[in-house]
């Protein structure tokens, strides 16, 4: 899979790139990573990328030309890519869109700076607008960042074990498990038995419950937008249960 990030600061991405599953991805050719910078597509002798706004206001906008001419290049070179702006207006990034773009054969990340940029180019040269959250950045390297981290982890071959991003949180609309590791005894507290039975069915349905547990204390919105399943049902009839008993003591 190709990515490009259209940047005015394209050194940002090279530790990106250096370090990690992204590192191992990179060298295995899994996926490619090209920073392009803007102000190489930009006329003039100072290559400036940002003009005042029409109509007056603070601060700057991203000019079209530089950025048309820096997308035309890129899709060039992945005629197949979906061109994607980060931006505050964007639909919310989450692990189903993660997924959906490790199928595409190519993403061209549009990384804003100033204000924003021209309307023009949204409209003639955006596929998708997406936002990582209800916040303000300075910029959309970081975001572009975040975005590539969360689609190459569902890319098959760049973790571990294949089957691990879709035990990562919200794959399912449930928070991972607890996590546990050696020593088997930390500061008084003991890592739960079924852990170390070697009882395998007794682990995943242990593994079932943390995760449950997790979602409900931390994101119960993700239970109701999803409901239980039966087996979360059968879970939770016995939490009930074993709260009743505590109250009718």
């Amino acid at each position: 899979m190709d990515f490009f990030a259209l940047t005015i600061f394209s050194g940002m991405f090279e530790t990106f790139a250096a370090h990690g599953i992204i590192r191992r991805a990179l060298e295995s050719g899994r996926i490619s990573m090209t920073p392009v910078n803007i102000r190489d597509y930009a006329a003039g002798r100072h290559r400036e990328t940002d003009d005042r706004p029409y109509g007056g206001g603070s601060g700057m906008v991203m000019k079209p030309e530089p950025l048309a001419a820096a997308i035309k290049d890129a899709r060039a070179r992945c005629p197949e890519a979906r061109t994607v702006l980060l931006s505050p207006r964007g639909t919310r990034f989450d692990q189903h869109a993660a997924r959906k773009y490790a199928g595409c054969k190519g993403l061209i990340f549009v990384c804003g700076r100033y204000e924003g940029l021209d309307e023009r180019i949204c409209d003639g040269y955006i596929d998708d607008e997406i936002s990582i959250g209800d916040y303000v950045l300075t910029g959309g390297e970081l975001a572009a960042m975040v975005v590539m981290d969360a689609v190459i982890r569902h890319i098959p071959g760049t973790l571990g074990a294949e089957d691990a991003a879709e035990c990562d949180s919200f794959s399912d609309q449930r928070l991972e498990h607890a996590h546990y590791t050696r020593p088997r005894f930390f500061e008084g507290r003991a890592v739960p038995d079924v852990l170390l039975s070697g009882n395998h069915r007794e682990i995943e349905h242990w593994r079932m419950e943390s995760a449950l547990l997790q979602t409900l204390i931390r994101r119960p919105d993700l239970v109701e937008n999803t409901g239980l399943t039966k087996q979360e049902k059968q879970v939770v009839k016995k939490w009930c249960r074993y709260l009743e008993s505590l109250v009718s003591e």
